[in-house]
């Protein structure tokens, strides 16, 4: 079973940057693609950034210009780097893997914006 260990945030500051890290584990297979997703409270879940096996990405409107993924290869892990942050950036962040057609979620990790 796909397991995702997910770490980074905290609480920032307004106008500082973040870098949020996920790395799968109870698997030998790499993934398909790799992101992170983020959810305020009273909001649906929405995407942050997405990268796939073959290195094309996807950003979320809310953070395009502010946010980079990266992953290794084989992608079994994937950094992300959001700068300029927003009180609005403040959310749950979940890490979400993709493997032949099943979704795996991390827990969430909390990040909390302050200005």
């Amino acid at each position: 079973q796909v397991q995702l260990v997910e770490s980074g945030g905290g609480l920032m500051q307004a106008g500082g940057s973040l870098t949020l890290s996920c790395v799968t584990s109870g698997t030998i297979y790499a993934m398909d693609a790799m992101g992170w997703y983020r959810q305020a409270p009273g909001n649906e879940r929405e995407l942050v950034a997405l990268i796939h096996v073959s290195g094309q990405t996807r950003y979320g409107d809310s953070v395009k210009g502010r946010v980079t993924i990266s992953r290794d290869n084989p992608m079994k892990s994937v950094t992300l780097e959001m700068n300029s942050l927003k009180p609005e950036d403040t959310a749950l962040y979940f890490c979400n893997a993709k493997l032949a057609r099943m979704d795996y979620w991390g827990r969430g990790t909390q990040v909390t914006v302050s200005s």
